[in-house]
C-alpha cells in the first residue's frame, strides 16, 4: 500500500513538471520623446524591435545632446531632418548635414518596420554596411503613391540587389577563368549563353531574398503616404504618435538651395517616464 502511493505521488509530481508552461517574459516598456518646436511639439516611439537606435537616442536625449540644435534640412512630401551638432552655434548661410558623431550605429532593418507617414529613421553616410549615423535623423512627411510607382520601386530594389550579386560572383576565380576562355576563343556565341546561362543562376539564388512590399506597407503608401523608396535602406527605429501637424508645418517651410529653411527651427529633446 505505501508503495502504491509513493508511485502516484511520482505520477503527480512528473504531470506537474511536463504540464508546467512558463511564464512568457513580460514585453519591453514603450519609450516615448517629445521634441519641442517654436511650432509645436511632436512625440514619437521608439521601436523596441531595433535596440541599438532605441538605446542610442534615449542616451543622447537624456544628456541633452539635440537641445538647442535645428531642423537644417527640409523637403516638401518628403522628410526633416535634424540632428547636426554643428548646427547649434550656425549662422544664416551656413551649410549644415556633415557633422557626426565619431561613431555609428549597425542596420536594423525589419521588414515589418518602413518609412510610412510620421517614420523615425536614421540618416546615414553612403557606405556598404548601411550603418546609420550615431546622431542624425529625420521624420518623413511623405506622399502617397500608386501601385505602378510601388512596383517600379520593387523593380529599382531587385535589379539593384541582384546587380550587387552577379559583381559579388564576377569576382570568383572560376568564372574569371570562364570568361577568360571565351574571350580568347572569340567565342561570342558561347559568352553570350553563358551569361544567359549565370542570369538564370542569379534569379534562383535570389529568389527567396526577393524584395515585395508588405500588404500593409501597400495600404499605407497608398491611403497615408511615405517615402518607400528608403525601405530596406535606411533604419526605422520608430514613429510619431502625435504632432504630424507639426512635422507638416516644418516640412513646409520655405529653404535655401541646400534644403536648410530661412527660418531656424531649434529643438529640445525630453524622455517620458
Amino acid at each position: 500500500m505505501k508503495k502504491k502511493t509513493i508511485l502516484i505521488a511520482l505520477c503527480l509530481l512528473v504531470l506537474g513538471i511536463t504540464s508546467f508552461t512558463p511564464p512568457k517574459p513580460a514585453a519591453a516598456k514603450e519609450q516615448f520623446i517629445e521634441i519641442y518646436t517654436k511650432y509645436g511639439k511632436i512625440t514619437v516611439k521608439l521601436y523596441n524591435e531595433t535596440p541599438k537606435h532605441r538605446d542610442n537616442f534615449i542616451k543622447l536625449v537624456k544628456e541633452g545632446f539635440y537641445d538647442s540644435l535645428l531642423f537644417h534640412r527640409v523637403i516638401p512630401t518628403f522628410m526633416i531632418q535634424a540632428g547636426d551638432p554643428k548646427s547649434k552655434y550656425a549662422v544664416a548661410g551656413d551649410a549644415l548635414g556633415e557633422g557626426e558623431l565619431p561613431y555609428s550605429i549597425p542596420a536594423e532593418f525589419n521588414k515589418k518596420l518602413y518609412h510610412k507617414r510620421g517614420a523615425l529613421a536614421a540618416a546615414r553616410t553612403d557606405n556598404p554596411e548601411k550603418a546609420s549615423s550615431a546622431n542624425q535623423f529625420y521624420i518623413v512627411q511623405g506622399r502617397t503613391f500608386t501601385i505602378d510607382e510601388l512596383i517600379a520601386y520593387e523593380n529599382s530594389i531587385n535589379y539593384t540587389a541582384k546587380r550587387k550579386l552577379f559583381g559579388e560572383m564576377m569576382q570568383s576565380d572560376s568564372m574569371k577563368a570562364k570568361l577568360n576562355d571565351y574571350t580568347l576563343r572569340g567565342d561570342k556565341e558561347g559568352l553570350h549563353a553563358y551569361m544567359l546561362s549565370m542570369q538564370d543562376v542569379i534569379d534562383k539564388l535570389y529568389a527567396p531574398q526577393e524584395f515585395k512590399f508588405s500588404a500593409n506597407q501597400v495600404i499605407d503608401y497608398l491611403q497615408f503616404g511615405g517615402a518607400p523608396h528608403l525601405d530596406e535602406n535606411y533604419t526605422v527605429f520608430g514613429e510619431v504618435v502625435s504632432g504630424l501637424n507639426v512635422v507638416d508645418v516644418i516640412a513646409g517651410l520655405k529653404s535655401d538651395t541646400i534644403d536648410r529653411p530661412f527660418v531656424d527651427v531649434r529643438i529640445k529633446m525630453k524622455l517620458l517616464k
